[in-house]
Parts: C-alpha cells; sequence; structure tokens
C-alpha cells in the first residue's frame, strides 16, 4: 500500500505519514520510468499516444508530490523535512530529466509537426508542451545538457533549504513581556493573543513573536517605541545570523539562474521565463514597472512628506522618522484625517460570518452553492466515521461546491490560522484537476486555501481585520479559478496560467470587499450580530486610499528588486547586495533614519522555489491593472449581476490556459485594458 499514490477526492490524510514520502515517492518515480520508456518505444505518433499520455505520467507524479509538499507547508516536522531532503533531488532531477530525454522530444516534436491540421484546445496544449520543452533544454547536447540538469538539481535543494531557514528563524524568535506598561496603544484584540500566545507556552505575561497577526499590531499601534524597533529590528533578521543564513544561499540562487537563462540562449532569468506570459521579456515587464513608477513618484514623496511634516507638529520632532515609527505614525495620521481607527471593524468581522457572506456572493454571481461537510482529524490508527472528511488539523475544514443543477463539481479544505508547523503568508493550492469523462461531465476539482489570520482568542471567534477579509477573498479568487476549471486538458486548467495573469482572479475578488452592499451581508458584530454601520463603512471608504501611492511604491519595490537582480549582469556577493538593491530602489522606498537590512533573505515569493515569483513578482502590479478594470464592467452593470458573473466564469475562470491570456481578457470585457484603471480606482489620476 502507497497511500502517497492513492487518488482520491477525499485524501486520507492520516495515511500520508513521513515514513511513507521516501517509499511511495521512489514507486512513483519507478513507475513513471517505466511509463516513460514504453512511451517512446510507440509507433505510430499521435496525439493521445503523445502528448496525452506525457501529461498521465507526470499528473500521477506532482499528485503525490504535490501531496507531500502540502503537508511539509503545514505540518513541518523534522520526519517530514529529512524525507523531502532525501526525495526532493531525485524528484527534480527526474523532471529535469523528462525535458532533456531525447526520446520524448522526439515524440513532442514529431507529432506536433504532424498533428498540425489540429485547432482549439489540443492545438494549444500540443504549442505548450512543446515550448515547455525547449525552455528545459530537450534541444541541448552533450556538456549542456548536463550542466542544465545539475542546475536544476541544486536550484531545488537550495530554494527548500531558504525556505526552512524563513520558517525556522521566524519561529526561533519571541519576545516575552510582564510589565503592561509596556504595551500602551496596543489594541485589545493584540494584548489578548500575546497573553493567549504566552499561556501556550506555560509563561506568564505577553508573548510576541516575528507572526504577522503578532507583528503587525505593534508595528501600527504601540506607543512603546522600543518595543516596536526590537520587533523591526528582529523581522530585518529573519534568514540572517550564523544558523539560518539566506544571504549565501541567495547569491547561489541568482548564479544559478543566471546560468540556466544562458544555456537555454537568454540573456537573463526573466526572459526565459517571460516568453510564455503576457509580459514576454524582463525589459517590458521593467518597463512596466518604472512607468508606473513615474506616474505615482510624485504622488508619493507628497504622501511621505505629509507623514514627516505632520510628525514633527505634533511631537516636536525633526529629522527623518524611524522606519519603526513610519506605519505607527501613519495610522495615526489616518485616524485624525478619516476619524477611522481599523480595529473598530473587528468585532463585525468574525470569519464564520465573513465566511458565509462570501459564500453568498459567490452564489449570487455564479449560481453555485457551497456546502461544509463534517470532518475531523483522525489518528493514523484510527477509520474516520463513514459521511466524515478527514482533514490534517483540527482547526482544517472541508467543503462542497454545487452547480445549479446541484451537481458537486469541486471540493476544497480551508486552513486559516498560524501555528509554528505552518508557512508563512497565504496561498491556495490545487490538489488535482477534474478529468472529463466519457458522458462530457467533470471529476470533481479538488483544492485548498490557506492563511495565517487572527486566531481565535479564548471563548471568542476569529475577529479579522479588513485586510484578512481582503485575503480571505482574495484566496477564494484563486480556489474559483481552479474549482470552475473546466478544459479537458488537465494541464491547461484551472490556474495553469501565465503567472502575470493568474492573479486576476484572486484580486478582482478583494473589489467586493469595499461595496457597501457586499458589506452588509457579512460584517455583522460578534456578539449582537448588528450590521456594520454606515458611519464605519464610509470611514473605511474614505479611508481607502490614504498612502494609496505608498502602497503602490511599495509593490513596484518588490518588482523593482525582483527584476534588478535577476536582470543586471553582475555577479552578486554576500558582502554588498544589501548596498547595491539600496541604491537600485532609490525613489521607490520613504527616506528614512535607517534602511535596515534588505528583504532578500525572507522574500519567499522569489527564492523558497526554483522558479515561483523569481522573476515575476511585477505580476501582482500587472493582474491590479486588469483587475481594475475587469471589475469596472460589474460596478457599470451590477455588482452581483448574474449575467456579468456568468460572463466572467465564461470567459475567464472556466478557461484556464486554452488560450492566450489577452484573449480571455478581451472576450471578456470586449477591448483591450484600460492601462489608467488602476490609478483611477486609486485616486492616482
Amino acid at each position: 500500500m502507497h497511500p502517497f499514490l492513492v487518488k482520491e477526492e477525499r485524501i486520507s490524510w492520516s495515511k500520508l505519514t513521513a515514513e511513507n514520502v521516501i517509499p511511495d515517492i521512489t514507486k512513483a518515480l519507478e513507475r513513471a520510468q517505466e511509463e516513460v520508456n514504453e512511451l517512446i518505444g510507440q509507433e505510430p505518433r499521435t496525439y493521445e499516444g503523445c502528448f496525452v499520455a506525457f501529461e498521465d505520467i507526470t499528473d500521477r507524479l506532482t499528485l503525490a508530490w504535490r501531496k507531500v509538499g502540502h503537508l511539509a507547508s503545514v505540518c513541518d516536522s523534522e520526519a517530514f523535512r529529512q524525507a523531502m531532503a532525501t526525495m526532493l533531488p531525485k524528484v527534480s532531477v527526474f523532471i529535469q530529466s523528462l525535458y532533456l530525454n531525447d526520446g520524448l522530444w522526439k515524440c513532442v516534436d514529431a507529432t506536433y509537426q504532424a498533428e498540425q491540421t489540429r485547432t482549439g484546445v489540443t492545438k494549444r496544449h500540443m504549442e505548450e508542451v512543446r515550448e515547455q520543452f525547449i525552455q528545459n533544454g530537450a534541444q541541448l547536447e552533450g556538456e549542456r545538457k548536463t550542466e542544465l540538469a545539475k542546475i536544476s538539481k541544486e536550484l531545488a535543494e537550495i530554494t527548500k533549504e531558504y525556505s526552512n531557514n524563513v520558517l525556522d528563524s521566524t519561529n526561533g524568535w519571541e519576545l516575552i513581556i510582564t510589565d503592561e506598561s509596556e504595551l500602551v496603544g496596543l489594541p485589545e484584540s493584540a494584548l489578548q493573543a500575546a497573553k493567549q500566545s504566552a499561556k501556550s507556552k506555560g509563561l506568564d505575561g505577553w508573548r510576541f513573536t516575528l507572526h504577522v497577526p503578532s507583528r503587525l499590531p505593534v508595528l501600527k499601534h504601540s506607543s512603546n517605541e522600543a518595543l516596536r524597533e526590537a520587533v523591526w529590528r528582529a523581522g530585518g533578521e529573519i534568514g540572517r545570523g550564523e544558523e539560518h543564513n539566506n544571504l549565501p544561499l541567495v547569491v547561489k540562487i541568482l548564479s544559478l539562474r543566471k546560468r540556466q537563462a544562458q544555456l537555454l540562449g537568454h540573456s537573463n532569468f526573466p526572459d526565459l521565463i517571460l516568453s510564455q506570459r503576457m509580459a514576454k521579456t524582463g525589459q517590458n515587464a521593467l518597463s512596466f514597472v518604472e512607468d508606473l513608477h513615474g506616474k505615482v513618484k510624485e504622488a508619493f514623496a507628497d504622501e511621505v512628506g505629509k507623514i514627516s511634516s505632520w510628525v514633527s507638529e505634533k511631537t516636536g520632532k525633526e529629522g527623518k522618522l524611524a522606519p519603526w515609527s513610519f506605519d505607527f505614525y501613519a495610522e495615526k495620521l489616518r485616524k485624525e484625517l478619516y476619524d477611522f481607527d481599523s480595529e473598530e471593524l473587528r468585532p463585525y468581522f468574525p470569519i464564520d460570518s465573513v465566511l458565509k457572506g462570501l459564500f453568498s456572493i459567490i452564489h449570487d454571481l455564479y449560481g453555485v452553492r457551497i456546502e461544509e461537510r463534517s470532518s475531523r482529524a483522525c489518528a493514523p490508527d484510527e477509520e474516520c466515521p463513514e459521511g466524515v472528511i478527514e482533514v490534517w488539523h483540527e482547526s482544517v475544514r472541508a467543503y462542497s461546491l454545487f452547480d445549479k443543477d446541484e451537481t458537486e463539481i469541486g471540493f476544497f479544505y480551508t486552513d486559516w490560522f498560524p501555528r509554528e508547523s505552518k508557512r508563512a503568508g497565504a496561498w491556495m493550492n490545487p490538489l488535482f484537476s477534474g478529468q472529463k469523462k466519457e458522458n462530457g461531465t467533470f471529476s470533481l476539482n479538488v483544492g485548498l486555501v490557506a492563511g495565517n489570520m487572527t486566531a481565535p482568542i479564548g471563548d471568542k471567534p476569529a475577529l479579522m481585520t479588513h485586510r484578512e477579509v481582503e485575503t480571505i477573498f482574495h484566496e477564494f479568487g484563486h480556489l474559483l479559478h481552479h474549482l470552475f476549471g473546466r478544459v479537458s486538458v488537465p494541464a491547461l486548467n484551472g490556474t495553469d496560467v501565465a503567472w502575470d495573469f493568474v492573479e486576476l482572479p484572486s484580486q478582482i475578488m478583494e473589489n467586493w470587499c469595499w461595496e457597501t452592499e457586499a458589506l452588509h451581508r457579512f460584517a455583522r458584530h460578534y456578539e449582537t450580530g448588528a450590521v456594520l454601520p454606515d458611519e464605519l463603512v464610509e470611514k473605511l471608504k474614505r479611508a481607502k486610499n490614504f498612502h494609496s501611492a505608498y502602497g503602490t511604491m511599495r509593490q513596484l519595490s518588490f518588482g523593482k528588486l525582483d527584476l534588478e537582480l535577476h536582470m543586471q549582469d553582475v555577479e552578486w556577493d554576500e558582502q554588498s547586495i544589501d548596498a547595491n538593491l539600496k541604491e537600485i530602489l532609490d525613489g521607490y522606498l520613504p527616506d528614512l533614519s535607517h534602511s535596515g537590512p534588505s528583504m532578500v533573505t525572507r522574500f519567499g515569493h522569489l527564492f523558497s522555489h526554483p522558479v515561483g515569483y523569481a522573476g515575476g513578482y511585477y505580476s501582482y502590479k500587472w493582474a491590479e491593472v486588469l483587475d481594475a478594470d475587469a471589475f469596472s464592467r460589474f460596478a457599470n452593470e451590477g455588482i452581483f449581476s448574474r449575467e456579468v458573473g456568468q460572463s466572467f466564469r465564461d470567459t475567464i475562470l472556466s478557461q484556464g490556459n486554452s488560450a492566450p491570456a489577452d484573449e480571455l481578457f478581451v472576450a471578456f470585457m470586449g477591448r483591450e485594458p484600460d492601462a489608467n484603471a488602476l490609478l483611477v480606482r486609486s485616486g492616482l489620476l
């Protein structure tokens, strides 16, 4: 029995133990190799016999390895780490070997040339797979092929080590405070969470960590400058120091990616990975970032200047603000300008109410129904009761998605709260895509959403910030993109699209978090059930674009950092990378009293995966332009319009990568994107 190899819509998570990883993945690799050998020996070449067969082989291996990666993200343990460390190089080498296999390349290329009369999805599939082979070195020969395979193996190992270092150094820091007078200014929710955190460790007082729900309230609200500074400095040290030092790993990753691109005929890594995305080249992506920078830099300078002037006026302090005080004073200024404290909203966002409202919005837009299923975390030596969905942790929930005709079309899990065995951030993962059956229907698309939101405190439910509500809506946008996928070729289904398009379905969902009609559906006081008062709604909206230029510039700085690191023709080194990045980002960051270390040692989007968002972090802003424009159709025709929702589902959400992204956008909007839509929405144009 090999539990990781079982394809089941309701996964038996308790059976997926660390001790099964090595034998199961070894078996999966052996089977895949046997199937590859059989495939390349077949004649004649047909689309079904080559492309479909190749997808079947990779899908089976991917499903098994995806389960391993998921559990490593949410249930980290030393046993899992060791098992992954053993198998990760073998999986990476095997995947790369597929694209460097002469027999497979001949199969793909010959079939592609022979099947030129194909149209639609199958033609798109052949084009995409053939290009993947080329991008992964299929046309290389001799030593160049060997070198590329070695690079792929190294990148898989180093990026996993980078990710482990981020998790360990985040978990390795804590600050215990026993004097309540040092906690002035912190909201009650933050105090209660810190008290509960200390209690969970058998400690007295208040415990603060570098996890976002603990760290951000300190930086935004604490009147204790020494506390803010301690948290800020500790955050800057994530992935640094002797024990968890990511600096040499970053330098090595950049060097390997550069050489990888050169071997494949590209001058830099972004040019390599963007050739199949909307931007096409690194220079196009950089021009996009720099063009937006030029449009918002005056507003950015004005916003930063106003904070400095306000602080000087209120406190008498002259000179540059400290970075650990910037968000603190910005929050103070926002309160004064708009009479708005974001903590006032928290009691109106209990997570169950937020989800109920989200599900009702999804129902109105797309005609589907979401139903929670009975679930529990079962022990490896027990059988879960019949009708109960097994989950990997007691806080995880399970749901089914039913279409208009009450057919179940999707299934998903939610895992919302932080724990030390779970990586930071929020994400959506597909577990597997439904297959088209002979009768034309699809088997279930299965996925999950995870985050690190504010956890329940005592008897109180989990009370979200408005930003956390946006994050929930965002990840559900990704999830719907996966669950609604109806492309007959799994490799083109769901979120397997160009990465500068993949954020459109997620970011467009955030818009409903700002609409009064939508807020009234789910923003209800956790004790009284009262709807969020219109006064608070108006305050929220008035404050929406406060520091919008700063927020825009912050995202652009991430994209600029990413592209410059990967495009500049230099050999990066540990000693100078921080100083060089400070120069590169001049004009993208506020001029503060301390610059601190760069974020390269904790930037998991770029360095926790062989590819990830590397060379493509600009995608967030790129897709935000698309989402601002696309939502204008909902705004004009009705934010709950079933007609518009169905159109979005039909032209975007269900189409996956069955056509180029720009064609899908035009199919929904009837025209090319309006580049100024985002600036208009942000109040910057």
